[in-house]
């Protein structure tokens, strides 16, 4: 009979991705046959494995949201100090995990799964997955700030360079960015650099996936075409 790791049991079932589902394992909040697991053990079918005592199935379909993100929504599931956060506007019957973040003060595109290996893959930053954005800046755009954030930024804060980048001007204030990496924040830091303040940021498209004609606050599952396109390009389909 097959078997895998618990963690990616965890992951392929939905409930977390492997790096939370090791801390939950810690936590001792997992159960095998109605016993703790030991280091590193696989699982198959025929386990019982609980969550917090609750009986967790075999793997499920594969979900995956498009989601607008308003502004002032917090990048989290649950957070009693925040305002809004995802859950108050994602209402789905199959529990589903956001894959990158966007800061409160950014709006657009989130892509959500129920899949942590998907979330994993699109995470990676060595896997350079693109990310488009639409930003307006406080000062007129000029080809020398073009050029500069392009061939990549020091920050200072961060000690690093960002990865080149394509950019292109699409108004006096206003431009287009695509980035393949995810560093905290990277835009407005990118942008203070040269003595720019990002006075709106929002997120058009991730991969292949754009937001299409959804309204901040709407979401839409993908088709299967789409979700089988992920899976080939974040390499978790042959």
């Amino acid at each position: 009979m097959e078997t895998m790791r618990l963690n990616k049991f965890l992951a392929h079932a939905g409930v977390c991705s492997r790096r939370e589902a090791d801390k939950l394992i810690e936590q001792g909040k997992v159960l095998v046959n109605g016993l703790r697991p030991g280091p590193g053990q696989s699982v198959s079918a025929e386990d019982e494995i609980t969550v917090s005592g609750k009986p967790v199935q075999g793997r499920q379909k594969t979900v995956v949201l498009a989601f607008y993100k308003p502004i002032g929504v917090t990048c989290t599931e649950k957070d009693v100090h925040a305002e809004k956060v995802i859950s108050d506007y994602i209402h789905y019957p199959v529990r589903v995990t956001y894959a990158g973040r966007l800061d409160k003060d950014s709006e657009g595109l989130l892509l959500l799964t129920n899949d942590g290996n998907l979330i994993q893959s699109m995470m990676k930053g060595a896997n350079r997955h693109e990310k488009e954005y639409v930003v307006k800046v406080n000062k007129e755009i000029t080809p020398d700030f073009l050029e500069k954030m392009s061939r990549g930024v020091y920050l200072k804060d961060l000690d690093l360079v960002t990865r080149e980048c394509e950019l292109k001007k699409i108004g006096k204030y206003t431009f287009q960015i695509v980035l393949t990496q995810g560093v905290n924040r990277q835009i407005r830091r990118m942008c203070a650099t040269f003595g720019y303040q990002v006075r709106s940021l929002k997120r058009v498209r991730v991969m292949h996936i754009t937001l299409e004609n959804l309204k901040p606050g709407e979401y839409r599952e993908l088709s299967s075409e789409d979700v089988q396109k992920l899976y080939r390009d974040c390499g978790l389909l042959n």
